[in-house]
């Protein structure tokens, strides 16, 4: 690698990871601020309030490495361009697309330290994160799914319930399906389930039990009937946080498992899922907008150029978060609303690479 290449990987790198440590702590101290008075009326240990800021420090490092990398690239660029460095570099008879060379290495260096973090990393920091909140500074607060609940447990069973109450682990009007192929083969309902831990059995109350015959269907009913079900109950009202926690490929098990039973919260899940390659692709497409923006001595200075990043940054993540809480909420396919920011941003990538001054 030529001295070029080193001068500008160097600040590529060295300009990034400034950026993490100068504006993490702000958001620790600011976070700090917000929660303080929580956590000591909760009595939190010192030793959970450190881990919970070092799973805070990974969780945003990941969440926001973009729009750090963004103004990283930008700021040191600039600086490039107002000492006229660029220029000498051009003159010397270096072209643009091998000026361009250092910034898609740092980029991919980046990219694959990203898919590290997201795929591994960040999900034990969010579980961390998640359960420290839940259990400290929002307690009460429902986490989970639970009205109209419906599962396929298995290849050949389905449960639904109106109501489950995750804390006191009580469903209502509960119901159970058997089918061998495509033929029922019995109904059981209850208008009240419990689950008891100590025994691992389920407790149903006022029973029917329907066995569909050839000849004609047999009823049976119990007042109280203790027996063992095929599911855990746990299993059956995952936190709506779940698929942050997980990595990769229990993230890839977990999603197959809910599209089985049914999950009204699968297009959340595949969200998080295909973030996971989302994220790290973005350095490289925001690398070039930020090269292609900020290469040229403005009249106005680095403030211009910082002035335009910021506001397309913004952007970039507007359309991310718009994008993922549609497909959250509705049929638009997650796929395309993960990866329709970095499609958008990619033709505008192109475009500024192209029509930037040489």
């Amino acid at each position: 690698m030529k001295i070029l290449d080193w001068y500008i990987l160097k600040r590529y790198l060295g300009t990034f990871f400034l950026m993490l440590v100068l504006f993490i702590p702000i958001g620790i101290t600011v976070n700090l601020a917000e929660k303080i008075g929580k956590i000591l009326d909760n009595e939190v240990p010192f030793i959970e309030v450190a881990l919970y800021y070092w799973d805070f420090t990974i969780y945003f490092a990941n969440l926001l490495f973009p729009l750090f990398l963004f103004l990283s690239v930008i700021w040191f660029t600039s600086k490039l361009a107002n000492n006229t460095e660029i220029v000498a570099f051009l003159s010397s008879g270096v072209s643009y697309w091998r000026f361009l060379r250092p910034y898609l290495i740092g980029a991919t260096i980046v990219c694959l330290g990203a898919l590290v973090l997201s795929m591994y990393m960040a999900p034990k920091a969010s579980k961390g994160f998640n359960e420290f909140k839940y259990e400290y500074l929002k307690k009460g607060t429902e986490v989970q799914e639970t009205i109209d609940v419906y599962r396929q447990i298995n290849d050949s069973e389905y449960i639904y319930a109106s109501n489950f109450q995750p804390k006191t682990k009580v469903a209502r009007n509960f119901t159970l399906e058997h089918f061998e192929g495509n033929k029922m083969i019995f109904k059981l309902s209850a208008s009240r389930l419990e689950y008891n831990e100590e025994d691992s059995i389920y407790n149903l109350s006022n029973v029917d039990k329907r066995i569909i015959g050839e000849n004609g269907d047999e009823i049976l009913h119990y007042r109280q009937l203790d027996t063992v079900l095929p599911f855990e109950f746990d299993a059956l009202t995952p936190v709506n946080y779940i698929a942050e926690t997980l990595n990769y490929n229990e993230l890839n098990t977990f999603i197959e498992q809910e599209r089985r039973r049914g999950s009204a919260n699968l297009n959340r899940y595949l969200v998080v899922a295909y973030k996971r390659w989302s994220l790290p692709v973005s350095a490289f497409i925001l690398t070039i907008i930020a090269v292609a923006v900020s290469s040229v001595k403005r009249r106005g200075g680095m403030g211009v150029s910082l002035a335009v990043g910021i506001s397309l940054a913004f952007v970039f993540i507007f359309f991310d978060k718009v994008f993922g809480t549609i497909a959250e909420q509705s049929t638009f396919s997650p796929l395309l609303a993960v990866w329709l920011p970095n499609i958008t941003f990619g033709i505008l990538a192109v475009y500024l690479l192209f029509n930037a001054k040489r």
